[in-house]
């Protein structure tokens, strides 16, 4: 479903050209949950939005096999508040998109949303300042389901949210990619949130891919190169946090 050769992408900065990623090649298949970890400033980010569309490519390619319309491909982002415009209800954000793809059904469409993440019609006149965190980023991803796309582009999605959260949304997470067949891909900067979700890892520092591994090598820290390493004994203390304050996912 994704095939990313040798993706370079830089910016013009103060200093000179920045080289956000640098030779950059894997592939996903369909229906695959498939992760970016790496610390800020990795460039996962940057290489997910080319993913989507929205930062250009300087070199190499970005094929998206038969998902090639904007549809086929949507993207949830990192702060679930800034993602929602603050004057609009959920009926309305939901509305937008099936609008704008030329989509029928409205009510019906949006109603189904809703209750695929775990949200009630109650919640369709409510604005973002009277839903808690986990809700926002709920509506966020109703958001981008509700036109039903083969891809599904996840940036951080639990990072903003309190820890005690986090695991509601993974829950949430997985049982969409399993329900719809999505083809996801989930960058983070902690490798437990996405060893949950993803079978198949890339690590990305400073620009560059420094490994390709998967869950079952990462669970048991079988993995090649000591960035990984220091990501997964930082993983492992995320955990523990979890236990403390949560239900592990």
């Amino acid at each position: 479903m994704i095939d990313a050769q040798t993706v370079d992408i830089s910016f013009p900065g103060h200093g000179g050209t920045v080289h956000a990623v640098r030779n950059a090649s894997f592939q996903v298949a369909e229906g695959e949950a498939y992760g970016l970890v790496g610390e800020s400033g990795s460039g996962k980010t940057t290489l997910l939005r080319a993913i989507g569309g929205l930062t250009p490519v300087s070199s190499g390619r970005i094929a998206l096999g038969t998902a090639a319309g904007t549809r086929d491909v949507q993207m949830v982002f990192q702060d679930p508040y800034a993602s929602l415009h603050p004057r609009f209800t959920v009926d309305r954000t939901l509305r937008e998109p099936l609008a704008i793809k030329g989509l029928d059904r409205h009510d019906e469409r949006i109603n189904a949303a809703l209750r695929s993440v775990g949200l009630g019609a109650a919640f369709r006149f409510r604005y973002p300042h009277q839903l808690s965190g986990g809700q926002r980023q709920r509506v966020a991803i109703a958001r981008a389901l509700i036109v039903e796309p083969r891809v599904l582009l996840l940036d951080e999605p639990t990072s903003a949210l309190d820890v005690s959260v986090q695991a509601e949304i993974l829950n949430l997470l997985r049982g969409l990619h399993r329900e719809h067949g999505l083809t996801v891909v989930l960058v983070s900067h902690n490798l437990a949130v996405v060893n949950f979700l993803c079978t198949r890892i890339a690590v990305m520092r400073q620009g560059e891919i420094v490994e390709h591994t998967d869950a079952e090598a990462i669970r048991q820290n079988r993995t090649q190169h000591e960035y990984t390493r220091q990501l997964l004994r930082a993983a492992q203390g995320y955990q523990r946090g979890m236990s403390r304050s949560a239900p592990q996912p």
